[in-house]
This record gives structure tokens, C-alpha cells and sequence, in this order.
């Protein structure tokens, strides 16, 4: 039996993952305010946790790793 992949996401778990609503996070999908990839399949909406946590290093504020 093949596991599911634990990586993707539906838009409700993805939402939770950010702190947004569902619905912030269906906006920003369809008026392409960010750019968080996801994957689609007819209705299927899915997100891989490595896009969302790339888009939350890309909205980091503050101090780069070099320490300055």
C-alpha cells in the first residue's frame, strides 16, 4: 500500500501552517500576491511544507546570518 506523501498539504492544513484563514490563503493563490508554489489537479489543491517554509525564510525581517 502506498503511503501518502506527508510533504503536501491541502489549503486548510497549508493556511494553519502559515497562521492565515483559508480564505487569506486562497486569495493570495488566486491574485498571485506571493508566489507560494502549489500543485493543482483538477480542483486538488496542494502545497509541499518546503515551499511554504521557503516562502516564510523569504519573509524573514532582520539580521542576516553573518550577524550584522
Amino acid at each position: 500500500m502506498l503511503q501518502p506523501n506527508t510533504d503536501l498539504l491541502n489549503t486548510q492544513q497549508a493556511a494553519e501552517y502559515l497562521g492565515v484563514t483559508v480564505s487569506t490563503l486562497e486569495v493570495w493563490r488566486c491574485t498571485k500576491r506571493y508566489n507560494i508554489p502549489f500543485i493543482k489537479v483538477g480542483r486538488l489543491v496542494k502545497y509541499r511544507k518546503s515551499a511554504l517554509d521557503a516562502f516564510l525564510e523569504s519573509r524573514t525581517v532582520g539580521a542576516d546570518s553573518t550577524g550584522q
